[in-house]
């Protein structure tokens, strides 16, 4: 039988290398956009009103921005075609604040546009939010049971955690591309202000870059202890 203890403690190592990319993507993050922060743009336009000047160029009429609490707590949704500004960006005018309510502008874009990898994102949410809740009750249930059949299927309901994720990169990075061109284009910000902006949503996307590496690894460990469990016992 195969010391299954020892294979644990070994794969451990795995959860730990992603929990110090997610934090050290987030101390990034949370760097620039202090930084950032700091620097109000010298047309002093805020956040809000840049999102609301994108959305009158592009005839965008049936589109809102509202107000929510919290810091880089910025959405849209496209259900209800609300954008989601928050208190740090709504009425301030600084280079982070702008470059993150035009991400959420370059959403609304890729809405309009029928961006396909935005539409198969949200196809996946109804399947993501189910393997979510299901994968490790089924997994442990696979493994209490010694049923190989119930413990593949629990992996791959998780999988599908890093499925969404994968095909939620290019959404982040897309939203960030458009926003800078939004943002040039409308002259909200000047060309000396842009490289800012571009290194503030640069290190944002990063941090979806490191949440989908964590759950890979994460996967991984989970197939090294649970994958083949019948043929190590």
């Amino acid at each position: 039988m195969y010391p299954y203890g020892l294979y644990f403690d070994k794969t451990y190592f795995l959860v730990l290398i992603g929990l110090v990319i997610s934090m050290l993507a987030q101390a990034n993050i949370s760097s620039k956009f202090n930084k950032y922060k700091k620097i109000k743009s010298r047309r002093g336009i805020t956040g809000a009103e840049a999102a609301q000047m994108v959305l009158d160029y592009n005839n965008y009429r049936d589109i809102s921005i509202k107000r929510v609490r919290g810091s880089l707590s910025d959405y849209f949704n496209p259900m209800s075609k609300e954008v989601a500004l928050s208190d740090t960006s709504f009425n301030d005018s600084s280079i982070a604040s702008l470059a993150v309510s035009l991400h959420e502008i370059g959403h609304v874009i890729q809405f309009k546009e029928g961006y396909i990898p935005l539409r198969v994102k949200s196809y996946m949410v109804p399947a993501v939010n189910f393997g979510s809740k299901l994968s490790f009750p089924i997994l442990l249930a696979g493994v209490f049971l010694s049923q190989q059949k119930l413990i593949t299927v629990g992996l791959a309901l998780f999988s599908l955690t890093l499925l969404f994720q994968l095909v939620t990169l290019p959404v982040e990075f897309d939203a960030s591309r458009r926003a800078i061109i939004a943002l040039e284009r409308s002259q909200i910000l000047d060309q000396s202000e842009i490289p800012g902006a571009k290194d503030m949503l640069r290190s944002a996307a990063l941090t979806y870059v490191a949440a989908t590496l964590a759950t890979a690894l994460q996967l991984l460990r989970l197939f090294l202890l649970f994958g083949n469990r019948n043929r190590r016992d």
